[in-house]
């Protein structure tokens, strides 16, 4: 009986996925890749900026309706940027979800920002805004427009939801709780292009919204991120600094302030633009593997398939089961399971609270945040899967 349920699991993973060895999430390759990565290596022109990097861009504001959108070298600088550009100060204390990946709390720390972790909830696997709601009505004061932590008396500049596994928070009420508390609102976006929330896309809800083009995520640039934004003061500083606060001349070298050298290279947009023309080709793979996994796993007993939100049209970059509270002990032995036979699943992340880093940081009651790592399992997501 023991064994029984561990093996289940894994006999209905294989029911979709099939024989052989399958990561969590691979990239698919299927369109103009190599054609555009060899015009831009013949043209000599592949590190930061060149036209790929332009066509990306439009891209990216087309695809999200974002009348901005400023490509960089990964997610965390993306995010590590913004939070700089928007005022975040050395001690400021950001809200941000203890359920995230570690480069969410790491660019906090970067700006000069104080992670004060938050909890989530199994409903959306986001920011659980009714608790932080009563949480923040208990700590916090109001001074000259600031937000103030009573017990610490730093400034609680701002707030980073983030949407997990490509499904939006709760971004809308998130905001008016915002709007409540005078904080700054930008969006991890990260795993979400290609989402929408109320038909809005995921990361134009805030100030700003970063997005990630890591290997693993639905398109690729090998290695990306994005800011996209309606804010034409923002982005404009952005892409400033990110290209090393340069002035433009026709030869000289003038930088006006400390930038950074942040702006994606040539070569890696032309591998995403290759990528994003595939973009609702691969979503629409997703939703058939959910659709897939869905049918075999309504017959399975103590698990659920997550299911994206109502008024929600998610990516499924990552298919994710949810484990009834009385089998949470069955997880680490379908890990080891998976794992023994090449079905490389996996938890959510650790929480970011436990990390040596960040222990002694300022958090709330994480009992929802904690719920959810024991219960979430990661299952072979890539579209590579149906296409």
């Amino acid at each position: 009986m023991r064994n029984y349920f561990p093996s289940t699991i894994i006999k209905s993973i294989k029911k979709v996925i099939g024989k052989g060895s399958h990561q969590l999430h691979e990239p698919l390759f299927i369109g103009n890749e190599i054609n555009y990565l060899k015009k831009t290596i013949k043209k000599n022109f592949v590190s930061t900026s060149g036209e790929y990097v332009k066509k990306f861009e439009r891209y990216l504001e087309k695809i999200t309706k974002a009348k901005f959108a400023i490509a960089v070298v990964n997610g965390t600088e993306a995010l590590h940027i913004t939070l700089k550009v928007c005022g975040i100060k050395n001690g400021d204390e950001i809200l941000v979800p203890a359920l995230t990946f570690v480069g969410t709390v790491n660019a906090i720390v970067h700006s000069g920002g104080e992670p004060h972790f938050i909890d989530s909830n199994i409903e959306t696997l986001g920011i659980d805004f009714l608790k932080l709601n009563n949480y923040l009505n208990k700590i916090a004061i109001f001074s000259n427009g600031l937000t103030i932590n009573k017990f610490t008396k730093k400034i609680i500049r701002g707030i980073v939801p983030v949407h997990i596994f490509g499904h939006p928070c709760k971004i809308n009420e998130i905001n008016k709780l915002a709007k409540k508390f005078n904080l700054i609102v930008i969006e991890d976006a990260a795993e979400t292009l290609g989402s929408f929330y109320m038909n809005k896309h995921l990361g134009t809800f805030g100030v700003a919204g970063c997005l990630s083009f890591n290997g693993n995520k639905i398109i690729t640039t090998g290695g990306g991120g994005a800011v996209i934004t309606n804010n034409s003061k923002l982005a404009k500083r952005i892409r400033h600094l990110t290209t090393t606060a340069k002035l433009y001349h026709q030869w000289e070298f003038i930088h006006d302030e400390v930038g950074y050298n942040l702006r994606m290279p040539n070569l890696n947009a032309a591998l995403g633009l290759a990528q994003i023309e595939n973009l609702s080709k691969f979503i629409k793979a997703k939703r058939i593997l959910y659709r897939r996994y869905k049918k075999i796993f309504d017959n399975v007993e103590g698990v659920t398939l997550f299911k994206e939100p109502i008024n929600a049209k998610s990516n499924y970059w990552l298919q994710t089961l949810i484990l009834d509270k009385k089998n949470i002990k069955f997880k680490n032995k379908i890990l080891k399971l998976a794992h023994k036979e090449s079905i490389f699943i996996r938890p959510a992340w650790k929480m970011i609270s436990d990390l040596k880093p960040y222990k002694k940081k300022q958090k709330m009651d994480l009992s929802g945040a904690k719920d959810i790592y024991k219960r979430v399992i990661n299952i072979p997501s890539g579209q590579d899967l149906i296409l």
